[in-house]
């Protein structure tokens, strides 16, 4: 049994951002705070979380602001803005360790440098591991490491 509690607090250290976000049929805040009780959703982390991720303008300017329905999976949002909302909601779970597996690739170039320089901002104690395709995405990392055929291949140091 200890070792599920243990199990438990190690995954909450953890956010997860996939390159496909599920999107529940709620509102903005329902789901960048998603799994959390609607009377405990902090809307100051909410909004903060937004920002950063570079989605609190587009979804002031939406008919209820937070509380405007997403559609079921975000049949109303595009892939970038679905990725940011899901950005969002790993930065508003305010972990330690932070893994991005492709969560920007649906991003222009601007959208995602602006994001990427909010991560850069964050507290220097959150790790943040990439997986991307786009050297570009990766131009601030601290590390690289090159996965080929499922084995490093070489591991670049202070790559900036």
């Amino acid at each position: 049994e200890d070792s599920c509690v243990n199990l438990n607090d190690w995954r909450r250290l953890i956010a997860h951002v996939p390159q496909n976000i599920y999107l529940a049929d709620c509102s903005f805040a329902e789901n960048i705070a998603f799994g959390v009780k609607n009377s405990d959703i902090s809307f100051e982390r909410v909004k903060y979380a937004a920002d950063l991720a570079s989605i609190d303008t587009f979804i002031t300017k939406t008919t209820n602001g937070y509380s405007s329905l997403v559609g079921e999976q975000g049949v109303r949002l595009s892939g970038g803005q679905k990725q940011r909302i899901g950005i969002a909601r790993a930065l508003y779970k305010n972990s330690q360790i932070l893994i991005l597996d492709e969560a920007t690739s649906a991003l222009d170039t601007m959208t995602e440098t602006k994001i990427m320089n909010s991560f850069i901002n964050l507290n220097k104690k959150i790790t943040i591991i990439m997986i991307a395709h786009r050297l570009s995405t990766l131009s601030k990392c601290d590390y690289l490491l090159e996965i080929q055929n499922g084995k490093a291949h070489k591991t670049l140091v202070n790559i900036n």
